[in-house]
């Protein structure tokens, strides 16, 4: 059964690599580039003798030497870095990669040591992979709800900076040092940024990159139209926050209507679940007969995929885009 589930992953992750290597092809080749360009530039500027030092930022993508370089001459996973970035969890690429290396081959593993059925054990340790990955996301999804509850205020101190003489700059350094986290962490680094020398739509447009919230790219929009066309800005930001708090109230609302529909879902796509566990504690000769015989089999795969497709119709039915 081991062999069966590293001969499945290893399987997967080589399409993985070959489909992430073509999508990024020409990302590396201009990376590289530019990197080859630094140090031509480090190189003649330094004379013999001295001491080279780089200035690049190196990025850690695992603890174990071999696997950070690895990951690091793959350079496959620029999504993966900033989805933890984004989830704010001091977490490595290679350790996501092998938490879900983890959870496949031991929940596979356990699966099989109850059902001795290769397909059947497989798709369970497929789906425990997915556990991390929907952890980082739900951080995820739980900071960016705290960004876009704190950004009006942002928002308001910014216009006060604005109206009290202050420069955009000045004003962004004003929200990184008084507003509250998540959102003085990324306009320190927006300001940060202007300070290194970056143009200001740059700044923006990453800090838009790091937060891709709709909020988020409503205030960069106002903000680099108003440099292009001119205007109030402190107008502008001030009814922007004024627009974002309505959109959060809204937002808010709706998910108390739809918090039926939503924990219907739930109760929907779990209960079979543990129904499934508790009858097989009550009686395991009964309920291992679905994966005792082919028409048991048939009758498990049926239900997972109905109660996927059923779940994914109620969470379409209950989002509402705002």
């Amino acid at each position: 059964m081991l062999l069966i589930s590293a001969a499945v992953f290893t399987g997967v992750f080589l399409v993985v690599v070959l489909l992430l290597t073509a999508m990024g092809t020409g990302a590396s080749q201009q990376m590289k580039q530019t990197l080859e360009r630094l140090d031509a530039v480090l190189l003649s500027t330094t004379k013999a003798g001295d001491e080279v030092i780089d200035i690049r930022r190196q990025e850690l993508l695992s603890t174990i030497p071999w696997l950070n370089r690895l990951l690091q001459r793959m350079d496959l996973f620029p999504r993966l870095r900033l989805l933890l970035y984004q989830a704010d969890l001091n977490w490595t690429v290679g350790g996501l990669l092998l938490m879900s290396v983890f959870s496949w081959v031991v929940v596979g593993n356990l699966v099989y040591w109850r059902t001795h059925e290769n397909l059947f054990s497989n798709l369970m340790g497929l789906a425990a992979t997915m556990a991390p990955i929907f952890y980082v996301r739900y951080k995820r999804s739980m900071r960016f709800n705290s960004f876009e509850e704190k950004l009006p205020n942002a928002l308001d101190l910014m216009v006060s900076a604005l109206r009290a003489g202050h420069s955009l700059n000045s004003a962004i350094g004003t929200v990184a040092k008084e507003a509250g986290e998540p959102v003085a962490r990324e306009f320190k680094k927006c300001f940060d940024e202007q300070n290194f020398g970056l143009e200001l739509r740059n700044a923006m447009e990453n800090l838009a990159r790091r937060v891709p919230i709709d909020d988020v790219r409503m205030m960069v929009t106002a903000i680099l139209i108003q440099k292009e066309s001119g205007g109030n800005l402190a107008e502008i930001l001030e009814k922007a926050a004024h627009i974002i708090r309505d959109r959060f109230r809204l937002k808010r609302q709706i998910r108390v209507h739809t918090a039926q529909g939503r924990l219907t879902g739930w109760i929907l796509s779990i209960l079979p679940v543990v129904l499934g566990l508790l009858l097989y504690l009550v009686d395991p000769e009964n309920m291992s007969l679905l994966w005792k015989r082919p028409i048991g089999l048939k009758m498990l795969y049926a239900a997972t995929v109905m109660t996927i497709i059923g779940g994914l119709i109620i969470r379409k039915i209950v989002r509402v885009r705002v």
